[in-house]
């Protein structure tokens, strides 16, 4: 698109945007490579001129500073708003138009969008940004079609249950040598009983044993190379760092003879983790193995990679589909001469393909505000709250206007030089004035909230005190609008009572009174508005000097064990598992290898038990009848399980071999029997043959009219799809 539209002359500069710096740098050696006359430019690299470059890749970070910092030869701002005629978004999804929203209302520049993620899982908001419809983006290519048509590999799943990981380590269930360790590590935790719970395996308890089972599933049964003597390159997704390290320590002592380089920890501790995933892409350099927290669950393209192994819980279905495509990219020669990469395997050891085939839709965050932009909209509320006519004394008068001159000092701060104040620079100059404060409405109170808040930044506060004064902020909202706020202030409680215990701090001394009354039911019982923010001013500079609890790390020997493992297919629709039609084109996806579902894909006749089999799961199983005849109508349910499982494109091909192979036919005729199989193959078989009038296949010819001289093989043709049909609808 780039080459196209560059030769065409409709784009002079582009700019592509990543999220990481090795997408970045991954993203111009792919270009450099296919465009090699395109002057490129990574913006994070010095050595790199983007003034003569035509196509410049950053992170969305550093092009937000470099708009105001990047001079060109002239001493001007290079990068004006109409400097880039075409913007490029990698990893296109809510994260992104949330954090950066600003850059693509700065610059005039066509957009283009690329997401691995499910389209009904781009936020409508993303969608807004490109002026689209929800849910439809311009192109859509599924990850399944991409299989179909050979673009991607496909996967299977070895999906393992561990006592430990589900139940937890119990003291009561432990050998009488697993009860000592216990005693010796734990006896001293106080916040440590006889249990710990499943949460804490790999968080802050790291288990020998487990991580052990892990290792040894993974080197007995992950996919190989080299004649089946060496581990294909494999993604170890972690939990942490910690849990990274002690996985990399637990496989260093499993096989030492594979040497320290056979398995590295990849996360943003190490140093040289850009230099690391460099030899990792390398298919002839060690690391074999690459244990990742969260750096290359998205966007790295490593063709060889052949196993992934899921070692922690994954509840976005965005991550989800990111980390499962990081195995699925076509890889040549893989296998040996001849033989290519053909699937890869994932391990999941969290129940993550478990949890996605019940909760399609997973669990999105939220995507959070920052301290300085929430404590500037909980002023701006309680602003327009002091308005009413309830609040018209003389001290909750005098209190409003102490909150304003907070908010209009922060908003007389922003600099307007700045790129992203200028594209708010409207309702800037405008709340700027004082009097627009007087009478607060819905749509000034929202406008104030999304244009001007993510502005504010407050550098100096410390960050504790800030977060003390959001707990105290929302309290006395919550005062004002009648509403409960029981857990901030039994956080502010728990607070006052860690200050009492350090009566030796000078400071802390000073608040004696005010931590005392704090501390009591009666306080809060008859507290005021101006009790509160007295209560918010005296102890916020103090909670610096309580210490931050930290729970320790434990290594632990205790054995483990499996205590279930099953295998899958590929999960393509998780949708909406609610929905009778979507269970029904779920199970089947997933059951293909069913003996009656079998047959059907692979044109073969079914028996009166099979027909049996699959009433069964359709009337019983997945629903009721009346379900089924609501969904699917009274057609057959063996024709209806054609339909959806499609035809298997080997048997379709083998039935349509005489043709394909018949040097008698030209090419429209090839063609057109090609187009048959493509159809039935997606749509399992054809019900009216009037459909090989109606595109595609009318794009080539009809059917006697490209067969006039051979009319027995057009017969024939016919005959096959009549065949594929019947097959479909008789029981014998």
């Amino acid at each position: 698109m780039v080459d196209v539209l560059s030769k065409n002359n409709w784009v002079k500069n582009v700019l592509f945007l990543a999220d990481r710096t090795a997408l970045v740098r991954q993203a111009k050696k792919n270009f450099s490579k296919l465009l090699p006359d395109l002057s490129l430019c990574n913006l994070s690299d010095n050595r790199d001129n983007p003034e003569e470059s035509r196509m410049i890749f950053s992170t969305y970070p550093t092009i937000m500073n470099a708009i105001d910092d990047t001079k060109g030869k002239d001493g001007k701002r290079l990068f004006t708003c109409g400097y880039f005629d075409l913007i490029i978004v990698d990893e296109s999804h809510r994260s992104i138009y949330r954090k950066y929203k600003a850059i693509f209302d700065y610059f005039d520049a066509y957009l283009i969008g690329l997401t691995a993620t499910p389209k009904d899982e781009v936020d409508k908001n993303t969608y807004t940004i490109f002026d689209m419809e929800n849910g439809v983006p311009t192109f859509a290519y599924e990850f399944e079609t991409a299989v179909e048509d050979g673009f991607l590999v496909d996967y299977k799943t070895i999906e393992v249950k561990s006592k430990i990981m589900e139940d937890g380590v119990k003291y009561d269930e432990l050998s009488d040598e697993e009860k000592e360790e216990y005693e010796e590590k734990f006896d001293t935790d106080e916040n440590i009983g006889e249990e710990i719970s499943s949460a804490a395996i790999n968080e802050w308890l790291f288990n020998a044993d487990t991580i052990d089972l892990v290792l040894n599933k993974l080197m007995e049964k992950g996919l190989k190379i080299e004649g089946n003597e060496k581990l294909g390159k494999t993604i170890i997704f972690a939990k942490n760092h910690k849990h990274a390290e002690a996985i990399k320590e637990r496989f260093d002592k499993l096989y030492p003879k594979l040497g320290s380089n056979y398995t590295k920890v990849i996360d943003n501790k190490i140093n040289y983790a850009d230099s690391l995933i460099d030899d990792f892409s390398d298919k002839n350099k060690l690391p074999q193995i690459a244990i990742s927290v969260d750096m290359l669950d998205t966007g790295i393209d490593i063709p060889e990679i052949l196993n992934l192994v899921f070692f922690k819980k994954v509840r976005s279905k965005t991550k989800f589909w990111q980390m499962i495509g990081r195995g699925t990219r076509l890889c040549e020669d893989l296998l040996g001469i001849g033989e290519n990469k053909d699937k890869f395997l994932i391990f999941d050891f969290c129940n993550n393909f478990e949890f996605f085939r019940m909760n399609p839709k997973g669990f999105d965050g939220n995507l959070g505000q920052t301290l300085s932009e929430r404590i500037f909209n909980l002023k701006v509320d309680l602003i327009k709250e002091l308005q009413d006519f309830r609040y018209s004394e003389e001290e909750y008068v005098n209190h409003r206007k102490e909150l304003l001159e907070d908010v209009l000092e922060d908003i007389n701060n922003l600099n307007e030089d700045n790129f992203l104040v200028r594209i708010s620079l409207k309702y800037v100059q405008k709340y700027k004035n004082k009097e627009q404060w007087q009478s607060l409405g819905a749509v000034s109170t929202r406008d104030i909230k999304e244009y001007i808040a993510p502005l504010i930044k407050t550098l100096n506060d410390d960050e504790l005190a800030k977060r003390f004064d959001i707990l105290m902020y929302t309290i006395e909202l919550a005062k004002l609008q009648g509403n409960n706020a029981t857990r901030p202030i039994k956080t502010v409680i728990e607070t006052a009572e860690s200050l009492s215990k350090l009566g030796t701090i000078p400071q802390v001394q000073e608040q004696k009174y005010i931590i005392d009354k704090v501390k009591t039911t009666e306080f809060w019982e008859e507290v005021d508005l101006f009790e509160l923010d007295e209560v918010r001013q005296a102890l916020r500079e103090l909670i610096k000097y309580l210490e931050k609890t930290t729970q320790k790390n434990y290594y632990t020997h205790f054995e483990d064990m499996i205590i279930h493992e099953e295998y899958h297919g590929a999960m393509y629709n998780t949708n909406n598992l609610k929905n009778y039609k979507k269970k029904v084109e779920y199970y089947l996806k997933e059951h293909e290898n069913q003996l009656a579902i079998f047959k059907l894909k692979n044109n073969k006749k079914l028996t009166k038990q099979d027909l049996e089999t699959l009433e069964s799961i359709m009337w019983k199983e997945l629903g009721t009848k009346e379900d089924y005849e609501k969904e699917f109508g009274d057609m057959p349910v063996n024709k209806l399980v054609r339909k959806i499982v499609g035809l298997d494109r080997n048997a379709a091909n083998e039935l349509f071999s005489e043709f394909l192979n018949d040097k008698n036919l030209n090419t429209k005729q090839i063609h057109f029997v090609k187009l048959i199989i493509d159809y039935v193959v997606k749509n399992g078989l054809i019900e009216d043959n009037k459909i090989l009038m109606e595109d595609p296949f009318r794009t080539v010819g009809n059917l006697s009219s490209l067969f006039k001289d051979n009319m027995n093989d057009a017969k024939k043709i016919m005959g096959k799809v009549a065949e594929i049909k019947t097959n479909a609808e008789i029981i014998i």
